[in-house]
């Protein structure tokens, strides 16, 4: 009887702070980011440009879109920029799944935030390796601003009750998530259409890898368990070096046979070594169903493909690389090092955030950083029906930060589709990191041979050792929805 007791006061204690999280995290407040006109704008290596010819007034972006059709006037595309912001996979608090496993909890309201920003970076690297940098949603720019109304769990309820009832007709989804369909040209009308279409199923299949339930391969409740192994318990903070180490775990554990071509590497002490890399690129992953070539999924037709770049007995590599950029408060002789990396196409972002909450840096403007914030919290979506929709898996409004605000701890990630593709990007890395006069030791380094052929432990100095896995205690967060150029 006291068992049974003690169960009801631990449920009543969970849905107290469900509720409590639900008015904490559901409302979310429409201001502006603003955004220079003047300065470029740099997206996960892509560059903008706002600027507008004998125009100097204020304006925002819906307002700048519609000017971007006359050419004349606009020098870049902000409608490009949307369109590119908006087509990233964005993975917020979610409310009202199914239990995570060993605990009461229906949602990660309030302590999943590090879980979702690097969900959101490994989704990035997912579409590199599918899909290619170029690839956007075709409905990306049809997002409706975040505001009070639209965002409240009641609101995206009734968003998704009348998404669905509009289908008149269902397509048919793959019952395995890593083999879409593929229509023959015939169906589809054209090779185009075809084509779309099969990038629409790897998009769709991407999102329900991430999905929050039990059978979801690099979903919340796959983290939460493979964070038990780690002594972190679904409730907790998890620091992004401590993330890395999920991810890396969730990936090798990740069975279908889509997933089979991508691996992924934690860097040691902040050292990345190549051979262990290139290690990583040649060799199967262990206990993981080879994908044949007939399994294995077909690839979109452009120049980035994996079946255009990747060898058949190669696999790609995402590369996780936890650093420290300072002390209690990160170093401004790091702030140039974070712009290069963000500029970079192969690079898939940082998690780390602001002290004590988390976000996903995925680039930015001037002295600011630019992050999708995971910190709204939005209703369960059952990602193994048919057709379901994807609008709250992408954000419309951008955010900013200085980056005086950032917090020192953070993981930064790459992709790296094959080993030539990794010896350029070693030796361009190498070029970066290679530290000027003014810095005293580079964010990272990477080194020839493999890390066993290296005592991690001897001619490391104090002030060089790292300690990536420092507890950030958890703090609430302040959401701002549109944004605004200058």
């Amino acid at each position: 009887m006291e068992n049974q007791g003690s169960d009801e006061v631990e449920k009543m204690k969970t849905k107290f702070l469900s509720v409590w999280h639900n008015v904490k995290y559901s409302w979310a407040l429409k201001s502006k980011t603003p955004f220079s006109r003047n300065s470029p704008v740099l997206l996960l290596g892509k560059c903008y440009h706002f600027k507008v010819e004998d125009d100097d007034d204020d304006d925002d972006v819906s307002e700048a879109s519609s000017e971007a059709s006359n050419q004349d006037s606009v020098m870049g595309n902000v409608e490009d920029f949307r369109k590119d912001f908006g087509s990233r996979v964005w993975l917020t608090y979610r409310e009202e799944f199914p239990p995570l496993s060993g605990f009461a909890l229906t949602s990660d309201c309030g302590w999943g935030c590090m879980l979702r920003a690097g969900q959101m970076m490994l989704a990035q690297a997912l579409i590199l390796h599918f899909l290619g940098r170029d690839w956007t949603w075709s409905e990306a720019l049809q997002l409706q601003p975040l505001d009070s109304e639209s965002w409240t769990t009641t609101a995206a309820k009734r968003l998704v009750a009348s998404l669905e009832a509009s289908l008149h007709g269902t397509q048919s989804r793959p019952s395995d998530p890593g083999s879409p369909d593929v229509p023959h040209a015939q169906d589809a009308g054209s090779a185009e259409e075809a084509d779309a279409h099969l990038k629409e199923m790897y998009h769709r299949t991407l999102v329900s890898w991430f999905g929050d339930n039990p059978s979801a391969q690099l979903g919340l409740h796959k983290l939460v368990q493979l964070g038990l192994t780690m002594g972190k318990q679904a409730g907790d903070w998890y620091g992004p070096a401590v993330v890395a180490h999920i991810l890396k775990k969730a990936m090798e554990e990740a069975m279908d046979p889509a997933l089979a071509g991508v691996t992924t590497y934690v860097s040691q002490d902040c050292t990345v070594y190549s051979a262990d890399v290139i290690d990583c690129h040649k060799a199967p992953r262990a206990g993981h169903p080879t994908a044949s070539t007939s399994d294995a999924p077909p690839s979109p037709q452009n120049d980035q493909s994996p079946s255009a770049c990747t060898l058949p007995d190669s696999q790609a590599v995402i590369i996780l690389v936890p650093v420290r950029l300072g002390g209690e408060k990160t170093n401004p002789d790091y702030f140039n090092f974070a712009k290069t990396i963000l500029s970079l196409e192969y690079c898939i972002g940082i998690i780390g955030g602001k002290p004590k909450q988390a976000c996903y840096f995925v680039g930015f403007q001037d002295d600011s950083l630019i992050y999708m914030d995971p910190h709204y919290c939005q209703s369960f979506v059952d990602v193994s029906v048919s057709d379901f929709p994807l609008q709250s898996y992408h954000c419309p409004s951008p955010k900013k930060m200085p980056f005086t605000k950032m917090d020192p701890s953070c993981t930064i990630g790459f992709y790296s589709r094959s080993v030539q593709d990794y010896e350029k990007i070693s030796q361009e890395l190498s070029r970066v990191l290679q530290p000027s006069a003014s810095d005293k030791y580079p964010a990272f380094t990477i080194l020839q041979g493999h890390g066993r052929d290296y005592d991690l432990s001897a001619g490391l100095t104090p002030e060089k050792r790292v300690w990536p896995f420092i507890r950030d205690p958890r703090r609430t967060v302040t959401t701002t929805g549109d944004f605004v150029l200058l």
